[in-house]
């Protein structure tokens, strides 16, 4: 069999890396309270990007009723860098909300990769 057969039948076995790159995780999450009711959040996000089809595109602060209370929008893929952090600060919070749950959404999979849920300072 001539060896360009082998590279083509191995690229079809693979098929498209982006469906098989698994979900966003949030892997850390760092809460300081900024002011009377608001909050800076520092996001660590662990996905396996492999470019502008498939990447981590956003992360979410979920009250404890589902609501969501903030968002960062990741405009770019972070191919090379694994996992990274990024940051929202003013994120106002209700005085009876002592906890959040931080997700993670990707490009391809929307969300349902690991959460993490914190412990609002006071």
């Amino acid at each position: 069999m001539p060896r360009q057969w082998i590279f083509v039948i191995v690229l079809a076995l693979c098929g498209p890396v982006t469906g098989y790159c698994g979900e966003a995780d949030v892997l850390k999450v760092d809460v300081e309270k900024t002011g009377k009711g608001s909050f800076h959040f520092d996001v660590t996000v662990q996905h396996d990007d492999t470019g502008w089809d498939h990447y981590a595109d956003k992360w979410d602060l979920l009250a404890p009723d589902g609501t969501v209370l903030g968002s960062r929008t990741l405009y770019h893929p972070h191919v090379g860098e694994q996992p990274f952090t990024r940051s929202l600060s003013g994120v106002g919070i209700p005085e009876d909300i002592s906890r959040v749950t931080v997700r993670a959404h990707d490009s391809v999979h929307a969300y349902g990769g690991r959460t993490l849920t914190v412990e609002l300072p006071r």
